[in-house]
């Protein structure tokens, strides 16, 4: 691995350690302000909707801007917003709207960030398949621990000591994140497109996707993922609150017990991958990830929650590791930040029809009722998408990806023709 990429990965690690503390105190702060499932839905949504909103654009910004600037300005702009918030935490002024803002926000930097990571790194890692899945899994596996391990019980513990403390800590972590990304080294951009308005470049990275059948795949798994997810994660507290009998400390350790799963899956996502095949492994992780949310809707008790949640983390877990991996080798770099945006938003934006749909279902039938619609819902999804992401497709866009990044000896196309999308149509 280069130099750089170890400050990558520690800047991400302290930051996803910030984030756990959040991911476990912001919902336990809503709760101290209502107790109405459609409310903690609002809260839940809002940082999702930035994805919604500006989500295309906001790659095609990327493939503009310089990607290591954009990162750490992102990242300092999401301190300043988390030190004011727990400002106004210390002075008793939170509200569900300021957290909602604040949560829309903190999405709106997300969203910067991340896509301009995606896009960072295979240029950072000279774009070598084997170095990237070797990245993501160490990425994953940091962010799992940290987000998810070592976060959520320090959130509620932070929480105890005041409702400002986990904010202010979350606040230091971007902060730390963003002086250490600052020092990365700068990249060359891609070869610049002809100019187009931004509007057009960001339906082209978005057409990119919608035309290439491992890419659409790979973006649907996602996107109807976070249906579930989010729907599970709205009720959640109150779901470990009223029919589990967890306290607040006890939630940290059961949002632990899902990040324990997710360590280990994406640990041995490569393994699992070269076993399987990175198509049939996929197809794998998305039907345990729905026969675990089954297991957790049915739970009698914290313990078996806990071990459900942890399966149901070992699959998300190797599922980010692989899907990332393989969309990054195969996509051009001068699309990478479009075509990651359009990814990313297509499953962030199911995620308010998760939030809400979980609010509605709690509130109109039961509190499990969201977690084995959810479980139905990723079951589905696995049965469609998995021929689209199926081995055969994958190798052949590798094997397309390869020709167009060494063209020695390979047929010439056409300028107006992509070899990848060739590809995976000669098997439709």
């Amino acid at each position: 691995m280069p130099t750089g990429f170890g400050r990558l990965w520690t800047a991400q690690s302290v930051s996803s350690l910030g984030d756990g503390v959040s991911h476990a105190a912001l919902p336990l702060l809503a709760l101290t302000l209502t107790r109405d499932p459609m409310a903690l839905a609002v809260v839940t949504a809002a940082g999702t909707l930035p994805w919604l909103l500006f989500g295309v654009l906001g790659g095609a910004l990327v493939d503009r801007w310089d990607r290591r600037r954009t990162m750490w300005g992102m990242d300092a702009a999401r301190a300043v917003l988390l030190a004011t918030t727990a400002a106004a935490a210390a002075l008793d002024m939170l509200s569900i709207p300021l957290l909602a803002a604040v949560g829309f926000l903190l999405g709106l930097g997300g969203l910067f960030f991340d896509t301009a990571a995606t896009a960072y790194l295979p240029d950072l890692l000279g774009r070598d398949p084997v170095l990237l899945e070797r990245a993501n899994s160490r990425l994953r596996g940091a962010q799992t621990a940290m987000s998810g391990f070592a976060g959520p019980p320090a959130g509620s513990a932070l929480l105890a000591i005041g409702r400002a403390v986990p904010l202010l800590a979350d606040a230091v972590s971007f902060m730390l994140s963003a002086l250490l990304v600052r020092s990365l080294p700068a990249l060359p951009r891609p070869v610049p497109e002809i100019r187009e308005s931004l509007f057009r470049q960001a339906r082209a990275g978005a057409s990119y996707v919608f035309r290439d059948r491992v890419l659409l795949g790979l973006a649907l798994r996602p996107a109807v993922g976070n249906i579930a997810f989010l729907a599970v994660e709205t009720v959640l507290a109150l779901f470990a609150h009223d029919r589990l009998g967890i306290d607040t400390f006890g939630f940290g350790l059961l949002l632990t017990a899902e990040a324990t799963g997710g360590l280990l899956g994406a640990g041995i996502a490569s393994s699992l991958g070269r076993r399987l095949g990175t198509g049939s492994a996929l197809s794998c992780t998305a039907a345990v990830e729905g026969l675990a949310i089954l297991g957790l809707a049915a739970a009698p008790n914290p313990y078996v929650a806990g071990l459900a949640l942890a399966v149901c983390g070992a699959g998300m877990g190797a599922t980010m590791v692989l899907g990332p991996s393989l969309r990054q080798t195969i996509v051009p770099a001068h699309l990478m930040g479009r075509v990651a945006s359009t990814s990313r938003m297509l499953a962030m934006c199911a995620a308010p029809i998760g939030a809400f749909l979980g609010g509605w279902l709690a509130t109109t039938y039961d509190i499990r009722t969201p977690l084995y619609a959810s479980a139905v819902l990723l079951l589905a999804m696995t049965a469609v998408t998995a021929s689209m992401t199926s081995n055969r497709r994958v190798e052949a866009a590798l094997r397309a990806a390869a020709a167009a990044a060494d063209p020695v000896g390979a047929p010439a196309h056409s300028a107006s023709k992509d070899p990848a999308r060739e590809s995976a149509a000669d098997l439709l």
